[in-house]
């Protein structure tokens, strides 16, 4: 299914229906602040391994990232000192993906590493998306190293890949093709890992 949503303006009714179809363990493609991505509800372990597999993504070697609906949820699943929790504070929502020590509330999937990405988006769509759901969202880029750049910005171009391989297809305008800049926090130190999107302030 493709369907349209507006960042200014999300219709409750459409949110519902995709949160419905994360809560029985469904694969969505949507928005972000950077590019499209897929996901799926972080907590239900079926479906972070459909991505991972999807993907060929070895949960115990690449960091998994979840999208937040903001900082309050963040204490939940990664663990923040003082410093990191400030820079945050000052960058989200934004493109970045702070790779942060998880706790015990993720599933064990995301232990195999012992880390996680942590994303809040400055966009509304997938933000509502979160909080209508209750928890945090997987989240992957849709981009493979050998997309060509107009199919990995079009929504209806995404959905006529991927229409018998997830469940939606929001459409939320045309993407962006600079990913979020991943900042490595595990240490105390902040180290940007991968440089994209945004000015990070520190």
């Amino acid at each position: 299914m493709l369907l349209k949503l507006y960042n200014d303006n999300t219709n409750q009714r459409d949110i519902d229906k995709v949160v419905d179809v994360l809560r029985n363990g469904g694969l969505v493609i949507y928005p972000t602040d950077t590019v499209y991505a897929i996901g799926c509800d972080a907590l239900n372990v079926r479906a972070v391994e459909e991505i991972c597999k999807m993907k060929g993504i070895n949960p115990a070697k690449h960091n998994l990232s979840i999208i937040c609906y903001d900082l309050s949820d963040i204490s939940e699943y990664a663990k923040v000192d003082d410093r990191t929790f400030k820079i945050m504070k000052r960058n989200l929502p934004g493109p970045f993906t702070f790779i942060l020590n998880t706790t015990s509330k993720l599933p064990k999937i995301y232990k195999n590493k012992k880390t996680v990405g942590i994303r809040v988006p400055d966009n509304n769509i997938i933000r509502e998306l979160v909080k209508n759901l209750g928890n945090p969202i997987l989240t992957t880029s849709v981009k493979d190293d050998d997309d060509v750049i107009e199919y990995i910005t079009d929504p209806e171009l995404i959905y006529e890949k991927y229409e018998n391989i997830v469940d939606i297809v929001i459409d939320g305008g045309y993407g962006d093709i600079e990913p979020s800049t991943v900042v490595d926090c595990t240490s105390g130190e902040p180290e940007i890992i991968r440089e994209g999107k945004g000015d990070l302030t520190l």
